[in-house]
């Protein structure tokens, strides 16, 4: 089933839903993850899994994946650790076959050859080759997660581009997304009007660039 939420996403980049979360005073803007390849894009609903360092005996880095929907993110924390993975290949491809939207990662991912190969989306600050088993393991699925200083719970919409990747809160996700299709729409008429002859300051100033991302007061 289509939802309506994700297919107004469609059109919309994490540039202007961050501006839309600044106007709305909502954190959201993921710090630090960066896209695997220029030009990929994910949407999808989040589908949390938390890691911890690993016991004794150590349990397992996760078949959280055979849980996951079709169309939902994977989204990972694994505390911004870079000396160690919680994704790889296989992962990859099963999540790619499954039609899984893409995989955001606090920390970093490896076998980064198949992801490209396939245009698999994954965001993450980096990669490392070496392995998180017996080094991490899952605490939690579908608990909340922090990403990027940011706080994302399962279900809450995520959209990564070129420039990285936003999540919006399901409780003002409707909010958001207005802001952003007025944000959309004014900048492409001040993009219109410069084109057909406008100075930069007249097109700014007939449509309110500057007062775009400000809060309200």
């Amino acid at each position: 089933m289509s939802d309506p939420i994700l297919d107004r996403c469609a059109v919309l980049g994490t540039a202007t839903v961050s501006d839309a979360l600044d106007k709305l005073k909502r954190p959201g803007s993921l710090l630090g993850l960066a896209p695997l390849s220029d030009g990929q894009r994910m949407i999808g609903r989040a589908f949390t899994v938390r890691y911890v360092s690993a016991q004794v005996p150590a349990g397992t880095v996760g078949d959280f994946i055979d849980q996951v929907e079709r169309g939902q993110v994977i989204v990972l924390d694994n505390d911004g650790r870079l000396d160690c993975t919680v994704w790889g290949d296989i992962l990859t491809a099963v999540a790619h076959q499954r039609g899984i939207s893409g995989t955001v990662i606090e920390g970093v991912c490896r076998d980064t050859h198949r992801a490209l190969s396939i245009g698999y989306p994954i965001y993450s600050r980096g990669r490392f080759m070496r392995t998180g088993k017996d080094r991490v393991e899952v605490a939690e699925e579908r608990g909340p997660v922090t990403i990027g200083g940011v706080t994302v719970r399962h279900g809450d919409l995520l959209l990564g581009d070129s420039d990285g990747v936003v999540a919006i809160p399901r409780d003002c996700e409707e909010q958001v997304l207005e802001t952003a299709e007025m944000i959309h729409a004014r900048e492409e008429a001040i993009l219109a009007a410069a084109l057909g002859g406008a100075t930069i300051a007249e097109a700014r100033a007939k449509y309110g660039y500057h007062d775009l991302q400000r809060a309200d007061s």
